[in-house]
């Protein structure tokens, strides 16, 4: 999915998010319970889900690996390697499309209630919000290969440091949601403060580097539309974390107002 195309509802959530229980019916998820749960004798379901569980956690490394990987090749001005970041990006959206299929298989010969439903669509919802994420990954590295033949501006500003650190933030989010941890969830959204600081200081130089000399425009310009798409995954770190808090209290809260 391309960056500048209209976001879809998540399939799953938006199709069946009527069906799940009141919050006040279901018991939330407590840190240290089995993830997924488990069901006893139910051993194929419990390997269903399992499996589905391990496809989004496969996604989100990947994800952390196509950010550090584009930012790599934006430093090394290597347009092949960015190229590479842009290809791989198929990885994310097929096992997007697999988690859906199978989440929606389980769901129609499973009948699954309560936590395990809720469970289900938070993993839909945090797959679309990986899936996204490989996409800003890859405009990301777009910028980079348009950058790469030139010299860099200013060392391209703060953007390697905002990259890193928009990539710790995938990999701590990962960590979280293993455990349904959800103390370490909000720390983790917490740290998009920083991602933002970052980003708004880097809009401010960049454009004073512009005003100071017109040559500066077009490398600018690339390398805010490159910082806009990292702040864009910081975000969506926030609603994971969202997710996990979710899952582990049944409550909906917003963490970065």
């Amino acid at each position: 999915m391309a960056d500048d195309q209209q976001e879809p509802m998540p399939g799953m959530i938006g199709a069946l998010g009527d069906a799940v229980e009141p919050v006040s019916t279901v018991e939330p998820f407590a840190h240290g319970d089995s993830f997924p749960p488990t069901h006893g004798v139910r051993s194929a379901y419990d390997q269903e889900l399992a499996e589905i569980k391990d496809n989004v956690l496969r996604m989100g490394s990947q994800v952390e690996i196509q950010i550090r990987a584009a930012i790599s090749a934006l430093t090394a001005h290597d347009a092949e390697a960015a190229l590479h970041v842009i290809i791989e990006d198929r990885q994310v959206n097929e096992l997007q499309r697999k988690v859906t299929a199978m989440i929606a298989a389980v769901i129609a010969t499973q009948n699954p209630v309560a936590r395990d439903l809720r469970y289900l669509l938070t993993l839909d919802h945090v797959s679309y919000e990986l899936e996204r994420m490989g996409d800003h990954a890859g405009s990301v590295a777009k910028q980079a290969r348009k950058l790469a033949p030139h010299p860099p501006l200013k060392d391209y500003v703060l953007l390697p440091e905002l990259g890193e650190r928009v990539a710790d933030l995938v990999a701590g989010i990962i960590r979280a949601l293993i455990d349904v941890d959800q103390a370490r969830a909000r720390e983790v959204a917490a740290l998009d403060d920083e991602v933002d600081d970052l980003y708004h200081r880097i809009f401010d130089e960049v454009l004073e580097l512009m005003r100071e000399d017109p040559a500066n425009v077009d490398p600018g310009t690339r390398i805010l539309f490159a910082s806009h798409y990292l702040e864009r995954i910081g975000d969506r770190v926030t609603n994971i974390a969202e997710d996990i808090v979710f899952l582990s209290t049944g409550e909906v809260e917003d963490l970065n107002p």
